[in-house]
């Protein structure tokens, strides 16, 4: 058998760096995934003639200019900006909340006059905030909250925002300016080829397996190669001995329709209760499509279990405990480290994914 130097278990965008890094330093890696395709969450697969994003909208952004560089040696990003619009009852507001979401709410047309309102709502709430809901009304007011941040945040979760700790929302982003951006980094896009093919660039020269369950082979896989890099979930790896972590998962439904725009913009929030699902994806409006058909996504908050594909870490004060548990026993390993969302329990924007595999890279190979 051949060996390696780096064992990579996940095809995702953490180990794909890792190894592009690696093979770039002259090392030899060996990729395993345990899914049939690579690039982890940012998949892409072409339907239509347009990129779809499988699993959920992924806009990349990042103030890190040197990060924003590593990515374009592969791709070429275009010049998306994420301007998404919140429906609540059939009321459209621009999101984030800025100078045309409080006309919209109240009809201020001033900065004074929307901060004057916000504030005048603030007051509501006296003392220490006790839950998400209070800590959301004392950052912008009950009128935004009611409509715009606690159905789509009971949805994201699954139970009330008063049952849920205030520390999830400890700011809220406010503009008193008319800009829809939603992202303040200067250099955001998507890929015009879409993000399977930034990864099958970054593992170009690696050998890569699919459909390996390396949980399952760990001892045999373990045996070809000098390192291993796990981006799979750390409970997962020490077999859940303290317990699992929690994750929330996602469902979505995807469908072509047969018209050439269904909703003009790529992100249509639905923030009442009551529809079940938090947001409506257009595929095309990504790239700047001009298909005659459309391809869009619903996207359904789910209660994650074991065997599901988790999504976010519930990083609460008992989750963070649990991860401190399991990192230490990480820390112990002497030819294994762990990294990526999943290895380090923690919601990485792919930026800082981007990021932590280069530092990783460098600590590692000098």
């Amino acid at each position: 058998m051949k060996h390696y130097d780096y064992l990579i278990v996940g095809a995702g965008l953490f180990g794909a760096v890792f190894a592009r890094q690696a093979m770039d330093a002259g090392k030899t890696c060996l990729v395993v995934e345990k899914s049939d395709h690579i690039a982890g969450n940012i998949y892409t697969e072409e339907v239509e003639g347009i990129p779809v994003h499988r699993y959920g909208a992924h806009i990349f952004h990042t103030s890190n200019k040197a990060v924003w560089d590593y990515v374009s040696r592969y791709v070429t990003f275009n010049h998306y900006i994420n301007t998404p619009i919140a429906n609540y009852k059939g009321e459209l507001y621009n999101m984030p909340f800025n100078m045309h979401t409080f006309y919209q709410m109240w009809g201020v047309t001033t900065p004074d006059a929307a901060r004057a309102k916000i504030e005048e709502q603030r007051r509501e709430i006296t003392g220490e905030p006790k839950n998400l809901e209070e800590q959301a009304i004392s950052l912008v007011g009950r009128d935004i909250y009611e409509k715009l941040v606690k159905g789509y945040t009971e949805k994201q979760w699954g139970r009330s925002c008063t049952e849920l700790p205030a520390f999830i929302i400890k700011r809220l982003p406010v503009r008193y300016t008319f800009d829809n951006n939603y992202f303040n980094d200067p250099y955001q896009g998507i890929p015009e080829e879409g993000y399977t093919a930034l990864v099958e660039r970054l593992l170009a020269g690696a050998e890569v397996q699919l459909g390996v369950d390396y949980l399952d082979r760990r001892e045999e896989l373990n045996a070809l190669a000098d390192r291993v890099v796990y981006t799979g979930c750390i409970d997962a790896y020490y077999d859940y001995c303290y317990g699992p972590l929690e994750y929330r998962s996602l469902r979505f439904e995807t469908e072509t329709l047969d018209t050439d725009n269904y909703q003009g913009v790529a992100v249509v929030n639905y923030n009442e209760r009551e529809i079940p699902y938090t947001r409506v994806i257009e595929h095309k409006h990504f790239v700047f499509g001009q298909q005659e058909k459309t391809v869009i996504t619903r996207e359904y908050p789910a209660t994650w279990e074991l065997g599901m594909r988790p999504y976010y870490p519930v990083n609460n004060e008992k989750n963070q405990a649990l991860y401190e548990q399991y990192r230490a026993l990480a820390d112990r390993e002497d030819q294994v480290v762990f990294g990526g969302r999943l290895g380090h329990y923690k919601y990485y924007d792919m930026d800082k994914v981007v990021e932590a595999a280069l530092a990783m890279a460098e600590e590692m190979l000098g």
